[in-house]
């Protein structure tokens, strides 16, 4: 985009497709980036079939390839199946693509495609970049947040063997409610929790359990 090859003043919107091979076939999440870019992505959304669970964020800016466009005034979408333990490890392998989950999303996003394209031009909208764009860790929990979780807290997807969050008896499926007293509302204030800490420091993470409240002392 800094050196375009072609007219990027005529460039109606960047789809961005980063990780759209592990549909979940329970679930049906299919996480949409940059909603907020256009106030026509409503429309053009309500116009398409599909069964997904669509589940929506607001934000052009984000870490992956459609910033870069957000940046230029061009609307974005990014459309993401959701994290997983292989991810940037020898692991993630074709085995583990759920091959006819990606055809329906490729499907779902080329009539997307086609309904943007009988528009001369959509609009273009500056959104708020997520408080993950704003903080640095020296950290980690060990967690895989499930980005799809909608209600208060963040919903654990995964935890890495031997990292705070396992050593301490978190588990896949818990719920973190608050750090250290302070409530979590969302991952983007789990995130801010997790930059105040250093390595060697200790904290009390409190989980809901299916229908128990955990308390569990965590050192990074």
């Amino acid at each position: 985009t800094a050196n375009p090859t072609i007219d990027i003043t005529k460039v109606t919107c960047m789809l961005n497709m980063d990780m759209v091979g592990r549909l979940n076939d329970s679930t049906r999440n299919l996480l949409v980036y940059g909603i907020g870019t256009s106030t026509d992505y409503g429309t053009i959304f309500s116009s398409v079939n599909h069964t997904f669970n669509l589940v929506f964020d607001s934000s052009g800016i984000g870490p992956s390839d459609h910033t870069s466009f957000y940046l230029k005034n061009i609307p974005v979408l990014h459309f993401f199946t959701g994290q997983h333990t292989d991810y940037h490890k020898p692991s993630d392998d074709a085995d583990k693509i759920n091959f006819s989950g990606t055809h329906e999303v490729i499907t779902f996003i080329k009539d997307l495609a086609k309904k943007i394209a009988a528009y001369t031009k959509i609009n273009f909208t500056e959104t708020k970049a997520n408080e993950q764009e704003k903080v640095s860790f020296k950290v980690t929990l060990g967690i895989m947040p499930d980005y799809a979780f909608q209600d208060k807290g963040v919903k654990i997807d995964a935890v890495t063997n031997g990292k705070p969050a396992q050593v301490a008896g978190i588990k896949a499926g818990d719920i973190i409610i608050a750090i250290n007293s302070e409530p979590l509302k969302d991952v983007y204030e789990y995130m801010k929790q997790l930059a105040k800490f250093s390595k060697g420091d200790e904290a009390n993470v409190m989980v809901q359990r299916k229908t128990e409240t955990l308390t569990f002392k965590v050192k990074f």
